[in-house]
């Protein structure tokens, strides 16, 4: 085929060539492949099973039965070009998954994950040998003895690192003990099925048992050379590549070069060219910021357009009508059942030997038993090397879907670890003990939220003896994007919830070049705040479980949420995305303490403000209730602040007039509130310096209320409570958690300050809590509480 066309108007057809060809192709399988994970999301499986599926639906079982369709699209003629493509994305890939695999872990592997390891690769090994035997007097009838028996072997004993990885992840198990061991072991376990992989190429590769020996030890030379001199190459690169300063482009350059000469060094060999990719990805020193900039640079091309087309070109080598007799679905279930004993059944046997709880130990066993890219990998190197036929490849990619299909949801059924926390008194900001410390986890999405959030810590500081210790929380999307799992996999290595033990200077650990958490360590540095960085990464549905339990186990009394829309220039508020207006709804219904969402109109600016240089003036728009009397608890403590003036405005309906109240209190709320605006009045007489102002606004209607907040003079930022009892200011409430006034107040012509909307916590309300309450001494030391050193930090990844 010409690479290029001349035109449909010159009378071209583009199918004919094989550059148009190939990106209608790439188009067809992204846009096919991300519609099935779409559709498969609410099963929480990984993407690669909507790829594999994706493949099958492209070749002969579906799509491809219709030859017209196949012989358009995916003509014989443009298949080497499609595979070579594939074979490029899938070498790049591999030295990604190499990234992943750590091996300073490695060598730390404990006793009981090296037991499971080994215990998980032998015994399905040696069913693979068992159904090889079966196989061979059934279907497969003519094949070579010995590689096909490894090859059986290597495919039933595999488990996906990578695709465990984001299964560990979403289901919030990688930072556990059962997470660590079932990475750990997957770790070990991956590069055992690599090292049986090049036996069984060796072995399909000559008929000459001197060949496979010189073959072998040819590729144990290329590891050594790999390992004491690329290594300390690669190292040297890393070294100098600081963090927070650019990489050089030559050092990105050279190592993705060397990718693909260690590939064309050992297809040279004789055992795949994925092989070189996959061990200069494991030798490349994980430390710095290195490492994470290459598979940033790497990843969404590579992952996002050309590695699902190498689940086409092993789909379009699958047809599933091969299995089509009693025999074969007879052999279909027994592969199955003899991939599941072998992996759960050696896994869990190892682990009850380790005295591992019967629970996490039929857990590991599932978990162990995922398959993957590499299977696929396994699979199609033996169909391409004529020791699987159509029949046998098509029974064992069935098995490596089944298996890895059914992996999540009966994790998800049989196994939910525990949130512990100790049980805490100050919940909420309105308490009797006011010398006491202020806790505040404060999220926040990225760099836009941290000006306004450090300009409204800052002023929430106080004057009191313990003042303010923030906990500064970056909310991550867990994505199936390899440098999510990096950033996990670091966070793993570093414990629950990403805490850091070593005592290391506020500014110099960066570790992982979060910017962002720079900010607030250099915030800390000049203020009287305590501020303790974290990270959170999770899936949006789940990642309010993480803020919540952090909450608790920091207890916490005040959880800052960043409202889920945006300032644009033109002054109106632009959503980020429904998906965190639900996060902040979830936080609200399951939050052990009070929380409060922020409405960034730029509080001092876009830009940090110096305790020196604050001067803001706040309003409190009080109607009653307990939102109410947090939002004015929090703001009589801003008003310690000497540049803060505070301003109280307390609406009163006229005499007689219709109330304004929409909800009913009951008495002990109107003398809550009697007795909180009787000592405000006392406080202001008592006042000399006039940080404290109360007005009494008289409204009964609507309209009055709206003129009379539209009337405020300059005001930099409003506290109103959440569940105010008045009727709804705005015609329609977009923003359900914001309450009647806090709705009015975030929409785009309302006003131009930031607005703060406060729920205090109602213990009453909490139903389903999310956290166990234990005692101290029961918590594991894996989660460290707030109350530790001020010196120790947690880790910004």
């Amino acid at each position: 085929m010409k690479a290029t066309s001349n035109g449909f108007f010159q009378g071209d057809s583009p199918v004919e060539f094989a550059l148009p060809l190939a990106i209608l192709q790439i188009c067809l399988v992204v846009v096919l492949t991300r519609t099935l994970a779409f559709l498969l999301r609410p099963l929480h499986q990984p993407r690669v099973i909507a790829e594999v599926i994706g493949g099958i639906l492209l070749g002969p079982s579906a799509l491809g039965r219709n030859k017209a369709f196949l012989n358009a699209i995916f003509p014989k003629q443009s298949l080497t070009v499609l595979d070579t493509l594939a074979n490029i994305g899938l070498l790049f890939f591999l030295f990604l998954v190499g990234l992943e695999i750590d091996l300073n872990s490695l060598r730390r592997t404990g006793k009981s994950a090296l037991s499971i390891a080994v215990a998980g690769i032998s015994l399905p090994f040696l069913l693979g040998i068992g159904t090889s035997v079966v196989l061979r007097n059934t279907i497969a009838d003519g094949v070579r003895g010995a590689p096909f028996l490894v090859f059986m072997g290597v495919a039933l004993s595999i488990t996906a690192f990578p695709v465990l990885a984001r299964i560990l992840a979403e289901l919030k198990l990688l930072t556990t003990d059962l997470g660590r061991m079932a990475m750990s072991a997957a770790a070990v376990n991956d590069v055992a099925a690599w090292i049986l992989l090049a036996l069984a190429i060796a072995l399909s590769g000559s008929r000459s048992p001197l060949v496979s020996l010189w073959v072998l030890l040819t590729a144990a030379a290329f590891v050594a050379i790999a390992a004491f001199i690329l290594r300390p190459l690669l190292a040297r690169m890393a070294r100098h590549s600081l963090e927070g300063e650019p990489v050089k482009e030559v050092y990105i350059c050279a190592t993705l070069t060397t990718v693909l000469a260690a590939g064309f060094i050992t297809d040279t060999i004789g055992i795949h060219a994925l092989f070189g990719a996959f061990v200069v990805g494991i030798v490349m020193p994980k430390e710095g910021p290195f490492a994470g900039i290459l598979i940033e640079k790497v990843e969404d091309l590579i992952s996002g357009l050309f590695l699902p087309l190498y689940f086409v070109s092993s789909g379009l080598k699958t047809n599933v009508a091969t299995i089509s007799n009693g025999t074969s679905w007879a052999l279909l279930v027994l592969v199955i059942f003899n991939a599941c004993l072998g992996k759960i059944g050696g896994t869990i046997l190892a682990s009850l030997i380790m005295k591992v709880p019967i629970r996490e130990a039929l857990t590991l066993g599932f978990l162990m038993n995922t398959k993957g890219l590499v299977e696929l990998i396994v699979l199609n190197i033996g169909k391409d090397r004529k020791v699987l036929n159509d029949e046998t490849f098509a029974i064992m990619v069935m098995m490596a879907l089944f298996t890895t299909f059914i992996t999540t949801p009966i994790v998800m059924g049989i196994y939910k670890p525990a949130r512990k926390a100790a049980p805490y008194k100050h919940r909420k900001i309105e308490r009797a003990d006011t010398e006491s410390e202020l806790r505040i986890l404060a999220c926040f999405h990225g760099s836009r939220n941290i000006p306004t959030l450090i300009n409204l810590i800052e002023s929430s500081r106080g004057t009191r003896r313990r003042g303010v210790t923030v906990y500064a929380m970056h909310l991550m999307e867990l994505s199936e994007r390899p440098s999510a799992i990096f950033m996990v996999h670091k966070a793993r290595r570093n414990g629950l919830p990403f805490w850091n033990k070593k005592k290391e200077s506020a500014i110099g650990n960066t570790n992982g070049g979060d910017q962002l958490v720079i900010a607030f360590q250099a915030y800390q540095q000049l203020s009287h705040v305590t501020v303790r960085p974290m990270t959170a990464i999770s899936d949006l549905h789940t990642i309010h479980e993480d803020v919540v339990t952090s909450a608790h186990q920091k207890r916490a009394a005040l959880i800052l949420l960043p409202f889920h829309k945006a300032l644009l220039v033109d002054g109106f508020m632009e959503s980020i995305g429904n998906e965190y207006q639900h996060v902040n709804q979830r936080v609200l219904h399951y939050a052990p303490c009070s929380v409060a969402i922020l409405v960034d109109r730029g509080l001092g600016g876009s830009t940090q403000v110096s305790a020196s240089e604050v001067s803001y003036s706040v309003t409190v728009l009080f109607f009653g209730g307990s939102d109410d009397r947090e939002a004015l608890a929090y703001g009589l403590r801003m008003a310690e602040h000497p540049g803060i003036i505070l301003t109280v405005l307390c609406f009163v309906q006229p005499p007689g007039s219709p109330s304004f109240i929409n909800i009913q209190m009951g008495t002990d709320q109107l003398s809550n509130d009697n007795e909180c605006i009787a000592r405000l009045r006392e406080r202001v007489a008592a006042s000399t310096n006039g940080s404290v102002r109360f007005e009494e606004k008289v409204a009964g209607k609507k309209e009055e209320i709206v003129s009379v907040i539209k009337g405020v003079g300059r005001c930099n930022l409003f506290l109103v409570g959440q569940r105010a009892p008045v009727m709804p200011l705005a015609d329609r409430i977009d923003c359900p958690e914001l309450g009647p006034v806090g709705s009015f107040m975030a929409a785009s012509n309302s006003t131009a300050a930031s607005v703060l909307v406060i729920r205090q916590h109602d213990p009453s309300a909490m139903t389903t809590p999310l956290v166990e309450e234990v005692a101290e001494d029961a918590l594991s030391p894996d989660t460290p509480h707030a109350g530790g050193s001020g010196h120790d930090e947690f880790n910004p990844l």
